[in-house]
Parts: C-alpha cells; structure tokens; sequence
C-alpha cells in the first residue's frame, strides 16, 4: 500500500476482532515510535506494551469510547474488545515540546499497525491516575494517551463534511464508521 492509501484509509476503529496481535507487529510499532522525528532528537516518547488478556481486561474499564455516539453504538461489545493496548508516556526529565514529539510518534506507530491491518483507536478521555498505577509509571513518566488495537470487526471510510454532517462521526445502516473531513480546499491556502 501507498503512503498516500495509508493515510487515507488509517481511521479510528472500535469493535475487533478477537484475534490477538502477533509480536512482529508490535515490533514494528515500537520501531516506528523509536524511529520518529522529535525535537533536537531528544526522544522523550516511552511506550507501555499492555498484550495479556487479563491485563488488556484490566485497561478496559479504564478507558472512555467513542463521544460522538450512544455507549452502545461506539464502545466495543464483549468479543468486539481490543486484544492489544499501548500506553504512550512522556519522559518529563526531558526538556522540550512533548506533546509535538508524541503527536508524531502516535502517527508513526498507528500507520505501522495499519500498514499490518492492524486498526487503533487513540484514547485521550482515559482515568490517568488508575492507568499510571496499574501501568507502573514512575513520578517522572506522564501518561499521555492510550492505543486500542486490534484487527477491525468494522469499516471506516472518510466521507465529505457537511452542514448536515458537522464534525462529528456517525455510524452508517452497516454499522461502519463515517468520517466527515473538510475539503482540501478549506485545508490549505496558497499564496
């Protein structure tokens, strides 16, 4: 696949199937966080591999899904739930701008995972202070986010924004996800 086709079809996902990510993928990933791009090369982005199921089981509760839609439209039934998370943590002993850095690497390690069919769901409305106990982090290490992965037990496709549609997701008679994306045009200006 494409870079261009990467991005274009790396959406959110949020039901699974119950097929466990294999090691190679989380290889990858891991390589792609530590490969990223970050201010004055100071690589400040940690990662916490949460791959157990009964680990994985602990994560969910801990985890907020899918705003836009009614709790049983947007969170994962039982057998729909990821089978990976990925804890992304800052190192705060290193100066520098932190939320730049783990932007980037979150785009690197969630097109690793796609680029293997793997889909991820990015999770910032996340019980930190539980996450951080549960996950071990040292006072030095902030939580930044969580990643649920799994292979997708659903579509998500990008569809045009409208007055209608607003930016809010939605869930179409499938039961896939719909995107709404500003036009090119209200993205980028030239001068």
């Amino acid at each position: 696949m494409d870079i261009m086709q990467l991005l274009a079809t790396r959406r959110t996902y949020r039901r699974f199937d119950p097929k466990p990510v294999p090691a190679d993928v989380i290889h990858d990933m891991v390589e792609a966080v530590r490969l990223s791009s970050c201010g004055a090369n100071r690589q400040a982005v940690r990662l916490v591999i949460v791959a157990r199921p009964e680990d994985v089981a602990r994560v969910q509760p801990l985890v907020k899904w899918a705003a836009y839609l009614p709790a049983e439209q947007g969170v994962p039934a039982p057998g729909q739930q990821p089978t990976l998370f990925v804890a992304v943590v800052q190192d705060t002993t290193i100066p520098g701008d932190l939320d730049t850095d783990t932007g980037i690497a979150l785009a690197n390690l969630t097109l690793a995972a796609w680029a293997k069919g793997v889909g991820s769901c990015i999770m910032g409305a996340i019980d930190r202070p539980r996450l951080a106990q549960l996950l071990g982090l040292a006072e030095t290490e902030k939580l930044h986010s969580m990643v649920a992965l799994g292979y997708p037990a659903h579509a998500s496709h990008v569809v045009p924004m409208t007055e209608s549609t607003g930016i809010k997701y939605y869930l179409d008679e499938n039961r896939d996800y719909c995107v709404p994306k500003r036009s090119a045009e209200e993205i980028a200006r030239y001068l």
